[in-house]
C-alpha cells in the first residue's frame, strides 16, 4: 500500500511543480507582453505626432513622412503581433 500511495504522491508533486513552472512562464510573459506594449505606445504616439503634424509640412517632404509613417505603423503592428503570442 505504501508504494502505492509514494508513487501517487510523487506524480501529484511533479504535476504541481511543472504547474507552477507554467503560472511562472505565464507571469513572466505577461511582464514582457507589458513591456513591449509600453515600447509600442511610444511608437504608437509618434505615429500619431507625424500624423497630426504631416499636414502642415511642406508637399514634398509629405513623402517621406507618408513612408516612415508607414514603416512606423508596420512596426507596431508587428509589435501588436508578438504582444498576443504572449498571452
Amino acid at each position: 500500500m505504501s508504494g502505492w500511495r509514494e508513487r501517487w504522491n510523487k506524480v501529484v508533486t511533479d504535476l504541481e511543480q511543472e504547474r507552477d513552472e507554467l503560472k511562472l512562464r505565464i507571469h513572466l510573459a505577461k511582464a514582457e507582453g507589458r513591456d513591449e506594449l509600453q515600447k509600442l505606445d511610444a511608437k504608437l504616439a509618434e505615429l500619431r505626432f507625424r500624423a497630426d503634424s504631416a499636414g502642415t509640412e511642406a508637399r514634398d517632404a509629405m513623402d517621406d513622412i507618408g513612408e516612415a509613417a508607414k514603416k512606423l505603423a508596420a512596426e507596431v503592428r508587428e509589435g501588436f503581433d508578438r504582444v498576443r503570442k504572449t498571452l
